[in-house]
């Protein structure tokens, strides 16, 4: 694989040593190199005690044991390898600008870190597929949710094609060009400025996940959409709205505060009328009730997928630039900020979890808080019985 602009030996030799002056400048002033240590030690906090937490949580709730919620455990599980191996390892070279692991370990980073960077892209497709099903063929999908043996196809799936994406590269690359483009106080990839390739590799790990994602995300919002607008003709009375907030257990309880507020209305009618009725309200009620729970199933992937576009669009666009421009046009420090932000989502997920899903808080709830318990409120014990 030969490079197009001008003699090879040259252009591979002016860009290493360009690459190296730039990691040399890197070297910081006292303050900013402690300001600096201290912000990636509390990023290395969050993201490993965050994702441990979910972790925890899945193993200590029962609740949690569902198809859905594997490929959240497996997003977690990457992203607390990312606190746990990457950042420690990549730190000493970011403030000193040199790499003193060696070659061997050198590799060993490449590979785990690319390989968890690409999990972390391809879990997002896998949940946001997960949850188009969800919503799009719904008797289906819960019928499957005990069918543990296809989570776990799909998440193995994950991992084998996020290796085979970069590592095979990763580790032969020197072998098919014959030579090694990195110094020996270097850390990076040998196809780092070989932009053919990393446009390929970009295409199947940002630009096909994100489209993926956003086809789910905006056909869950046209499904709610038509069903929301089929809802509006046939709505529960407040009091049966306010009702169903209650769920799993409290349906019956639902049932019974729509049947009561009607037949205070129409207390003439015979027996079989108001069960009829009943039946009919109970219908609309668990309808509506199913709508919403939809609606926060959208809102949260909406969030989700946000979250993933603000930290990979511009690392995986400056990539493309930089390797195409032989890193001429391209800030040093501009490609650092960019490869922190991919970091950086490893530290926001376990913050959504929480927020999207009320199953996760009462689990983390429970861990956190286990003398206080007894003290949640009602209306998050029903969640259990959904995803």
């Amino acid at each position: 694989m030969g490079n197009h602009h001008g003699d090879p030996n040259m252009t591979r030799e002016h860009t290493v040593s360009n690459w190296t002056a730039l990691r040399r400048d890197t070297g910081f002033a006292g303050p900013v190199l402690a300001l600096l240590t201290v912000m990636m030690v509390i990023l290395i906090a969050v993201i490993v005690c965050g994702n441990a937490l979910v972790i925890v949580a899945f193993k200590m709730d029962k609740s949690l044991r569902k198809q859905s919620n594997y490929f959240l455990l497996n997003l977690a599980i990457s992203d607390f390898l990312v606190g746990a191996f990457c950042i420690p390892v990549y730190m000493p070279y970011i403030l000193t600008g040199k790499w003193m692991l060696g070659k061997g370990l050198c590799k060993l980073w490449l590979v785990v870190d690319y390989l968890l960077c690409t999990a972390s892209v391809f879990n997002i497709v896998l949940i946001s597929y997960d949850r188009y099903l969800s919503v799009t063929k719904a008797v289906s999908y819960r019928a499957k949710q005990g069918m543990i043996h296809f989570a776990v196809v799909k998440i193995a799936a994950v991992w084998i094609l996020a290796f085979l994406l970069y590592g095979p590269a990763i580790l032969f690359w020197e072998q098919l060009t014959g030579r090694s483009r990195v110094p020996d106080n270097e850390c990076f990839a040998e196809f780092y400025y070989t932009w053919y390739f990393l446009l390929s590799a970009s295409v199947v790990e940002f630009f096909s996940p994100f489209l993926s994602v956003a086809f789910f995300n905006i056909s869950i919002y046209l499904s709610i959409r038509q069903r929301r607008l089929g809802s509006k003709k046939e709505s529960c009375p407040p009091k049966c709205q306010d009702a169903t907030a209650l769920q799993g257990k409290k349906t019956r309880m639902s049932v019974r505060i729509c049947w009561n507020s009607q037949t205070l209305k129409k207390s003439s009618t015979s027996d079989s009328e108001k069960r009829s009725e009943s039946d009919g309200l109970s219908m609309r009620c668990v309808q509506r009730s199913r709508l919403r729970q939809d609606k926060k199933i959208a809102k949260s992937l909406a969030i989700i997928v946000c979250v993933f576009a603000v930290c990979w669009a511009p690392y995986t666009l400056l990539m493309i630039v930089r390797a195409a421009c032989r890193g001429d046009c391209v800030a040093h420090h501009w490609y650092e900020v960019t490869f922190w932000l991919l970091w950086l989502n490893s530290a926001i997920n376990p913050f959504l979890y929480p927020l999207c899903h009320s199953s996760f808080r009462r689990a983390f709830f429970k861990i956190l808080c286990p003398r206080q318990r007894s003290t949640i409120p009602l209306t998050d014990h029903p969640s259990s019985t959904h995803r």
